[in-house]
């Protein structure tokens, strides 16, 4: 890892949050991601299993972490399984953990050797009555790709048909939606990045640069600051390509008199920022696009002061939805007739505003979390209303992180320039 090491404290207390919703007489195991090959003996770059990660920090792979609160031996209370270290491996691959090493990171006593670990939960499974096994039931997931955890479902149920398996991610979906301080504080280092990066690409940004290029000084810039890299996939969008909300080709030339689109983020210490800025190529808006932009930051600001305890993302994208369709009239890409004769499924602000308001944070980018229930105190969520003209061949969209306190929302991004004033400030530094 490039980051410096987080407390433990953070992980400890994250198995305490989901041991304390475990059923009596239950053992849980979670097991680390695949490695996933690429082409000829190559590999992806390796990706913890969050949940794995939120239990450990380990970002290890052929790592497990067990949790039976109602062990007999107090000393296989929480268990942490790694690959033992081996010689050879470790001069082609590199170094893996060490016992030590692992307790430091993690806050658990217990290591036990993978080759080993077999002879161990055999007769640990025979005195639990309940097994939480873990599984991806992420709102978004897309995939059908049988991983890791799905064959290692299989494999137990196969090997111990009696016992009652529980979903350890109905668990996760309540505990990793609600953000401790202590994760917070994480989240705010990968942000301190990702705000003195825009920074820097705003002094670098002018009239005929690539949109590679914009993205290699990102690149360089989170490095360079001990991040793990991009929290996704950096999105650099000039002009027109800023309709397309997941853009990341990046191979176009930002022309003179264009809207530039950026949404990137940090991630630090297994936690993501995600920022979104929408820039002026040359350092100055245009009458036009700053009409634009001030709507867009309208509905930014309005959204932001809904996040509150208690609303539902339901709820709350319909308001921002009456506020968007108020804002569009206002700016032309409205008439009063097209309000009136919409359709109540498909309204038509949603010709200019056609994602989400908002979605959870964390881990992962699109963290866990309800979609349904009211949101509480401790979520973590990006506000990033957009407005996308056809027309106009102009994308605008302005995104914060913001965490909802029961004292109200905090909005970890407060300082990073977002007004036109300010981006068109932090842009006459450049060279252009």
């Amino acid at each position: 890892m490039k980051y410096t090491p987080l407390d433990s404290a953070l992980f400890v207390r994250n198995r305490a949050r989901f041991q304390s919703r475990m059923k009596k007489n239950a053992i849980a195991i979670f097991v680390s991601n695949d490695e996933v090959p690429v082409n000829a003996d190559a590999h992806y770059p390796f990706k913890q299993n969050s949940d794995l990660f939120w239990l450990s920090g380990v970002t290890q792979e052929d790592s497990m972490v067990i949790l039976f609160p109602d062990n007999p031996d107090p000393k296989y209370r929480e268990v942490l399984v790694l690959v033992r270290p081996n010689e050879l491996k470790e001069k082609w691959d590199g170094k893996r953990l060490r016992a030590g090493e692992a307790r430091d990171i993690s806050g658990i006593q217990t290591i036990v050797w993978l080759d080993s670990v077999d002879a161990l939960l055999q007769p640990w499974i025979h005195l639990a009555e309940y097994i939480y096994l873990d599984s991806n039931e992420n709102d978004r997931k897309s995939s059908l790709l049988r991983t890791r955890e799905y064959r290692f479902i299989d494999e137990m149920k196969a090997r111990y048909p009696l016992h009652q398996y529980q979903r350890a991610a109905v668990l996760m979906k309540d505990l990793r939606a609600i953000k401790t301080r202590e994760e917070v504080e994480v989240v705010k280092k990968a942000i301190q990045i990702t705000d003195k990066t825009f920074r820097r690409v705003m002094e670098f940004i002018r009239p005929g640069v690539m949109e590679y290029e914009i993205e290699a000084e990102i690149w360089h810039s989170f490095l360079s600051q001990r991040a793990t890299g991009p929290a996704y996939g950096s999105i650099i969008a000039s002009g027109d390509r800023a309709r397309t909300l997941h853009y990341v080709s990046n191979n176009q030339e930002c022309r003179d008199g264009e809207l530039l689109l950026m949404d990137f983020g940090a991630e630090y210490g297994g936690y993501c920022a995600d920022l979104t800025r929408t820039v002026p190529v040359n350092g100055k808006f245009t009458r036009r696009q700053k009409t634009v932009y001030n709507a867009c930051l309208h509905l930014h600001d309005y959204a932001k002061s809904l996040l509150k305890p208690g609303i539902t993302i339901l709820d709350y994208t319909d308001k921002v939805g009456e506020a968007a369709t108020q804002q569009f009239l206002k700016i032309g890409l409205l008439r009063k007739s097209d309000v009136k004769n919409e359709d109540p499924e498909n309204r038509a602000y949603r010709k200019y505003l056609y994602h989400g308001i908002s979605h959870h944070l964390g881990i992962d980018v699109h963290d866990l979390g309800t979609r349904t229930a009211p949101i509480q105190a401790g979520m973590l969520f990006t506000v990033e209303p957009g407005i996308y003209i056809e027309e106009e061949k102009m994308g605008v969209r302005i995104e914060n992180n913001v965490w909802i306190t029961r004292s109200g929302n905090q909005d970890l991004m407060k300082n990073i320039p977002i007004t036109v004033d300010d981006i068109e400030t932090c842009m006459k530094k450049s060279t252009r």
